[in-house]
């Protein structure tokens, strides 16, 4: 089986290629490199230097012969959503469809989407929040990745397309970029190693789910064995979104107070947090019922937060 992994060079797509290449899989990476890294590429995964709103995109589907899409390439940054969400749409919404079209060119099997549970959701009245949960984005952000999740509901009832989302939680760990302005784990703990405080916007009282990378990558790989079974078949009439959702997260919160707690311990730091003004755009609390992707899936998370920050904060401890 062939896979094209968009954003493979990134945080968590390059984690996800690794994943792959080990299941035996045929796997080619589509990455512009505009946060992705060339250090993260497997040299064992074909590499296109490529953007996925670049019309030349066509050519590498015409010479992959691909079977499945993984589709991680994408805007995440909240905050750059709200100060410029056409640039936000330009990435999220255009360029998803750039490769659906080309997926329907190329008869394409299947499809995996990254969404973000930490967003289409908004602030939900009772938590944890589960996949039936009304939808209430607070940012563009999160309204490019609920459209998104909509265009691959049209292309599986009109077109064929089989596909699953999975909608994380806050994803954390190796290769994350300390330097960026989303990942707050990278950012703190990085900062940290330096001797440096780190900032904490609000009170921090803000809760998030933080899932570690290495089970992200593991619910990638058996939604795309969950696809190969075929069970998934688009229904006349149309289905709801959370038909093909499936929220990857932990169950739990974790305010950010505690993770600065937990990374002051993992990166033997001796000083305190900075605060600053809360930010536009950004929930108060939101973690994910995982429950349906045990059911369907199979999958579970397996790595605690504390084992997770300590493998976090000593790749970044490696890496300078």
């Amino acid at each position: 089986m062939r896979v094209l992994v968009t954003g493979g060079a990134g945080f968590i797509g390059s984690h996800l290629v690794d994943g792959f290449l080990r299941e035996g899989y045929e796997v080619a990476v589509a990455d512009n490199l505009s946060t992705g890294k060339r250090e993260n590429l497997n040299p064992k995964a074909e590499f296109y230097a490529m953007d996925i709103c670049d019309p030349d995109l066509e050519g590498v589907f015409r010479d992959g012969n691909f079977d499945y899409v993984n589709h991680h390439a994408a805007q995440i940054d909240v905050r750059r959503s709200v100060a410029d969400p056409l640039f936000d749409a330009q990435v999220n919404i255009l360029g998803l469809l750039n490769l659906l079209e080309n997926c329907r060119k190329y008869s394409v099997k299947g499809f995996v989407l990254a969404s973000s549970g930490g967003v289409v959701y908004g602030e939900p009245q009772k938590l944890p929040a589960a996949e039936i949960f009304p939808k209430g984005p607070q940012s563009p952000y999160g309204v490019s990745k609920l459209a998104s999740e909509f265009y691959l509901n049209y292309y599986a009832q009109v077109r064929g397309l089989s596909y699953i989302t999975l909608r994380y939680g806050n994803v954390y760990g190796p290769r994350q970029d300390p330097h960026g302005e989303a990942g707050v784990v990278a950012i703190f703990g990085l900062k940290m190693l330096k001797g440096e405080a780190p900032t904490i916007f609000g009170d921090g009282e803000q809760l998030r789910d933080y899932v570690y990378v290495g089970d992200v990558a593991r619910a990638n790989l058996l939604a795309l064995k969950y696809l190969e079974k075929g069970i998934i078949r688009s229904a006349p009439g149309g289905c709801a979104i959370n038909d093909y959702a499936y929220n990857i997260g932990t169950g739990k919160g974790t305010s950010v107070n505690e993770l600065f707690s937990s990374l002051k311990e993992s990166a033997k730091f001796v000083g305190e947090a900075e605060y600053g003004p809360e930010r536009t755009g950004e929930l108060k609390r939101i973690y994910l019922d995982a429950a349906k992707a045990k059911d369907v899936l199979g999958w579970a998370p397996e790595t605690r937060l504390h084992e997770g920050l300590l493998k976090t904060v000593e790749y970044l401890a490696k890496r300078g």
